[in-house]
């Protein structure tokens, strides 16, 4: 892991089109800003991980062709 020092106002460039900047530092948390192309999905990573356990347990959903007819046919 790349561990980098910071103070506020200063950025750190990911790539060419990424950059992370330090916005305030304030009991104990740090604001960041997040420049980055629409298209370059961010998450914090509680949020990532609960996306990732969602994914797993819709891919491993069975459902049967015949009930999935009545229930798009059901008006």
């Amino acid at each position: 892991m790349l561990v980098l020092t910071r103070k506020p106002e200063e950025s750190i460039v990911l790539g060419n089109d990424i950059e992370i900047k330090i916005l305030s530092l304030e009991e104990g948390k740090v604001k960041i800003g997040i420049k980055a192309p629409k298209h370059v999905e961010i998450h914090r990573k509680e949020v990532y991980l609960e996306i990732q356990k969602e994914n797993k347990e819709a891919a491993g959903f069975k459902i049967n062709a015949a009930d999935l007819k009545k229930v798009m046919t059901k008006k």
